[in-house]
């Protein structure tokens, strides 16, 4: 098992990062919450991923969120790249965030029903994201 020590806490990231397996851990992880939410929200306004976000969106939300559907994931692109730079940021908050977004989607898709397989890898991105949290405790400067 990996401790930290006081002295890893004083070295640069980038050297206990080349020691550390614990750190590295961290680093891929935090560099995959800054960079997937980014790349799906942009992906909300360029439809590269998919032709049609909207069948995505469940008819509880979509009821409740103002405007249309397509307004709607165009939002969800806005939150999810603002979830990505407060990652960035402060991951240990940012993970919080993203995790609690995830938790939004994988209810989502679960009321949308046809989606459970996409559901359950979310719960693995939710659980990596808060994994990424406990790890920014040590971690994050």
């Amino acid at each position: 098992m990996t401790t930290i020590t006081a002295d890893a806490r004083r070295l640069p990231l980038r050297e206990v990062a080349r020691r550390d397996p614990v750190a590295q851990a961290y680093l891929l992880l935090r560099i995959a919450f800054v960079v997937a939410p980014i790349l799906f929200g942009i992906d909300k306004f360029a439809n590269v991923l998919t032709d049609d976000w909207t069948r995505y969106l469940a008819t509880e939300f979509n009821d409740i969120i103002p405007g249309s559907a397509a307004a709607a994931m165009h939002m969800v692109g806005i939150v999810e790249i603002v979830a990505g730079l407060v990652v960035l940021v402060t991951p240990r908050f940012g993970s919080l965030l993203v995790a609690a977004w995830l938790g939004g989607i994988i209810l989502n898709l679960l009321l949308v029903g046809g989606y459970g397989d996409i559901a359950l890898r979310d719960f693995g991105l939710l659980l990596s994201a808060l994994t990424l949290s406990r790890l920014a405790t040590a971690y994050a400067r």
